[in-house]
């Protein structure tokens, strides 16, 4: 037997169809039934049932299975070994960053640093994906996702997540210049209490920042009246612009303000921030080519500001 047919017989286990497993290992689907039937002809046993709709593992194939399994884990990791040390990295990275660039305005420019890594690692695949903190932190625990950058709902990292701060700013509310809060012109904050019977736009359950409202207004006894939802900071501010409501938003630039109409009120009573992290595992990453991709982002990705 060789290590291409049990690759082979455990696809088509998982698969539970001689054609899909054939799609998913590029390969047609005689050759890949031919090299099973030859595996079962060496160990002298059937290891798959073909006579139902669906292919189904024999008490032999149940048996084999997690031997099989191990054995293609051994031979990559037999891979791997050697290729660390000829400098060579194989395999795939699963990268997560929250949508709408998570808890916070700041925009993060992955592009050059991935095509660097692609650069002087061409042989391993990059896998990005969207979704929310929530989801990422979900996702890391189950070994779904090697690193993700995240919106911080909490001042404490989640259990068995190590991260690394990457934006740490004040967060305001964000309001259009005929707004009742600004009866004072020159008012530049607003409580939290304030806020309590007020239309709010916020980014959605999930999200750091969304987190972190959410919390501290059940910290001051009341649950906040969220009109409108959007997963891009920027949007939530044009919305507020247009009088919806009272954006909670990260700190904007003076620009961007200024574009949009809107005046920025530090929300205090308790001062609110938005933080975004690069987290993994505190275990590590799965393996030597997310390591690599680990401390590139580390050492690449911009440091906390103090705002």
């Amino acid at each position: 037997m060789d290590i291409r047919q049990l690759r082979y017989f455990v696809t088509v286990a998982e698969e539970a169809n001689f054609t899909r497993a054939a799609a998913r290992l590029h390969l047609a689907q005689p050759g890949v039934s031919a090299q099973v039937r030859q595996l079962e002809k060496e160990l002298g046993h059937l290891l798959l049932d073909r006579s139902g709709r669906s292919v189904t593992l024999t008490e032999v194939g149940e048996a084999v299975l997690p031997y099989a399994r191990a054995a293609i884990s051994a031979v990559e990791a037999v891979r791997q070994t050697a290729d660390e040390f000829t400098g060579l990295l194989r395999g795939q990275v699963t990268l997560g960053l929250v949508s709408g660039a998570g808890a916070a305005a700041h925009e993060f420019d992955l592009a050059p640093i991935l095509a660097r890594f692609h650069a002087d690692h061409p042989q391993v695949e990059i896998a990005l994906t969207e979704d929310t903190s929530e989801w990422m932190v979900t996702a890391l625990h189950r070994g779904e996702l090697d690193i993700a950058v995240i919106g911080l709902a909490d001042e404490e990292p989640p259990p068995g997540i190590s991260l690394q701060v990457l934006v740490d700013e004040p967060l305001v509310a964000a309001v259009a210049p005929n707004d009742p809060a600004l009866a004072s012109p020159d008012r530049t904050s607003i409580t939290l209490a304030e806020l309590r019977d007020r239309p709010l736009i916020s980014l959605p359950h999930g999200t750091g920042i969304r987190g972190v409202l959410d919390r501290a207004c059940a910290q001051a006894g009341f649950q906040p009246h969220i009109a409108f939802e959007a997963a891009a900071p920027l949007f939530l501010a044009q919305l507020a612009a247009r009088g919806l409501g009272v954006a909670v938003v990260p700190a904007l630039s003076a620009d961007s303000a200024s574009a949009f109409g809107l005046r920025m009120l530090e929300i205090t009573e308790p001062r609110l921030r938005g933080r975004v992290a690069l987290t993994w595992r505190t275990d590590g990453p799965s393996g030597p080519a997310a390591t690599v991709l680990l401390d590139l982002l580390r050492t690449t990705l911009t440091a906390p500001g103090t705002g």
